[in-house]
């Protein structure tokens, strides 16, 4: 289906890591972001959906439920834990990647034991064509041990990828919505 550019990844990037920071303030992990989880509204904003997945999870907490879609699964997850919050700012690692190359970085496999030794062994391999803040992000939330990943909100917005992007609820939303041609990508893979 082809790939989204900088400046697109950039918004859907800018909405999920706000909501998830949001979530997360709340003590809610997600455990499955996903393309498939991601709506739009009527103005051509996103809204994260479906939270049968998720839990409680105070600050410090930890988990240890195998759950979520296999190929957005951290390897904290699919190791069977402990996991926290982290784990979602891989899954959007998974998700961002997936966009911004048309593909995701390694194919799924039948079960968790497999998916993680798959995980365990990958080098994930950013193409040179992205630009240096790009590949940055990725590589901080595609960063296998959770304690070095990027999985806060405030780290988050303060990578050079997002440089002159405001995430400000109310400016978000004013910024202009995701181009129709994303739009129908979304809704109609």
């Amino acid at each position: 289906m082809g790939h989204f550019g900088e400046e697109e990844v950039r918004l859907i990037a800018a909405e999920l890591g706000s909501a998830l920071g949001f979530l997360h303030d709340l003590g809610i992990m997600h455990r499955d972001i996903k393309m498939e989880n991601i709506l739009l509204n009527d103005q051509g904003h996103l809204r994260l959906s479906d939270f049968g997945l998720s839990r409680r999870l105070k600050r410090g907490g930890r988990a240890f439920t195998i759950c979520g879609t296999i190929q957005y699964m951290a390897p904290e997850i699919l190791s069977g834990g402990p996991y926290n919050h982290a784990a979602d700012w891989w899954s959007l690692g998974i998700m961002l990647f997936s966009l911004a190359t048309g593909k995701f970085p390694l194919m799924a496999e039948i079960d968790h034991c497999r998916m993680l030794a798959k995980v365990r062994d990958f080098s994930y391999v950013v193409p040179e064509t992205f630009s240096s803040a790009l590949i940055l992000l990725l590589t901080e939330l595609l960063c296998k041990n959770p304690m070095n990943r990027l999985r806060n909100l405030e780290c988050f917005k303060m990578q050079t990828f997002f440089r002159g992007t405001s995430f400000n609820p109310y400016i978000l939303q004013k910024t202009p919505p995701l181009s129709a041609r994303i739009a129908r990508r979304l809704k109609h893979p």
